[in-house]
């Protein structure tokens, strides 16, 4: 499908009511997520994947000046892409299943781990995030999650890195590891089902099993009831 300037394939499950995840990103159609997903559960699940997203804009909450020298700079369209996402996108996406899903699933991984944490500040039609390898190291995000309230409670929400991915000689990546922690004992104290999982590896191995893992451990907190 061509959903707003997007390419979108739905994957598994779309004749019975599913859980629906909704994965971002830049590039691919995520087959070899729903291959790594089928071969590591088997829960009844819709996966959506969305391309050709314009990543350093609309997974970024804010301005973020360039990490590295000839890197682009993340221009904080977020929040634009969550009323085109909510309005737009995700209702398309159900109209193609027969049975629309009772629960919605946001999943991502890099920025888009990023995006699926911030998203639930803004919409509250997620039930529950993966944020697998999540920047977030990004700028002011821990004193964002302080200053807001999530919109509802979810479910569970899961957090992953690799164990090399705070080993770098940049200051800002070098924040990740201790900021997913706090993020993650913050949800925990208050009630949330939450795990942080460390991976073996840096930001790029293994990335879609890593997504997948994620993706994993949320269908099996999720209720179907």
């Amino acid at each position: 499908m061509n959903i707003s300037g997007k390419n979108v394939y739905i994957y598994g499950e779309t004749q019975k009511q599913s859980p629906l995840v909704i994965v971002n990103t830049f590039e691919g159609d995520g087959s070899e997520v729903f291959t790594a997903l089928k071969d590591l559960t088997d829960k009844s699940f819709c996966l959506a994947v969305i391309s050709d997203i314009n990543w350093d804009d609309e997974m970024s909450p804010w301005e973020c000046p360039p990490l590295y020298k000839n890197d682009g700079a993340c221009t904080g369209g977020a929040d634009n892409y969550i009323e085109k996402l909510t309005q737009e996108i995700i209702p398309a996406i159900k109209s193609e299943l027969s049975n629309p899903p009772e629960k919605i699933i946001i999943a991502g991984y890099s920025l888009g781990g990023l995006f699926a944490i911030y998203s639930m500040y803004k919409t509250d039609i997620f039930c529950a995030a993966v944020s697998a390898s999540g920047s977030l190291w990004f700028p002011d995000f821990i004193e964002f999650t302080k200053a807001n309230r999530l919109c509802k409670t979810p479910e569970a929400i899961y957090f992953s890195l690799g164990d090399k991915e705070a080993k770098t000689k940049n200051s800002l990546l070098r924040t990740v590891e201790d900021n997913t922690n706090a993020i993650y004992e913050e949800y925990k104290n208050i009630g949330i089902a939450t795990i942080f999982e460390m991976n073996p590896g840096n930001h790029f191995k293994d990335s879609d099993i890593r997504l997948a893992k994620g993706i994993t451990w949320i269908l099996n907190k999720v209720s179907l009831s």
